[in-house]
């Protein structure tokens, strides 16, 4: 499973010219899921998601997680995350679950994420042309693989 996190002043996803879901203050979650995925994937994922201190504090550190400033989530599926480039110049998805895989577990991240947060986690459609809007905040941005643990 992978993530890019972005913190953000604000974001919103479209669909069929109309809102999804949007936020302020808080983050952009894109996530792809691979089918090896577990759920001890979502639930490592879910953690550090909400735990992460990218938020400044009183002093301009990052020393503050979503949950210290009440921030939000904005979780968009995103099979691309697992594009294979190595040959030719189209990118092959083959590590990318199916959706009978894919969309139950992006489901569950969002049951997670808002059983953490305490408050809804905001959507885009799974599957759909998505169209993302987002003001970066930083900008920050980390990106995060349930396979290489270590070094997250």
């Amino acid at each position: 499973m992978r993530a890019v996190i972005q913190r953000v002043s604000h974001a919103s996803c479209t669909v069929d010219d109309k809102i999804t879901g949007a936020i302020e203050q808080g983050l952009l979650v894109l996530l792809g899921v691979e089918e090896e995925d577990k759920n001890d994937d979502l639930e490592w994922l879910a953690n550090k998601i909400v735990n992460q201190r990218i938020f400044s504090d009183e002093n301009g550190l990052m020393n503050k997680s979503i949950q210290d400033i009440n921030g939000n989530i904005l979780l968009i599926s995103q099979f691309t995350l697992f594009a294979q480039t190595k040959k030719g110049n189209r990118p092959s998805f083959i590590r990318a679950a199916k959706p009978d895989k894919a969309k139950p577990m992006y489901e569950e991240m969002a049951k997670l994420l808002t059983s953490l947060l305490n408050k809804e986690v905001q959507l885009g459609i799974f599957g759909a042309d998505m169209k993302i809007d987002l003001r970066n905040d930083g900008p920050v941005t980390i990106i995060m693989n349930t396979k290489d643990k270590d070094n997250f």
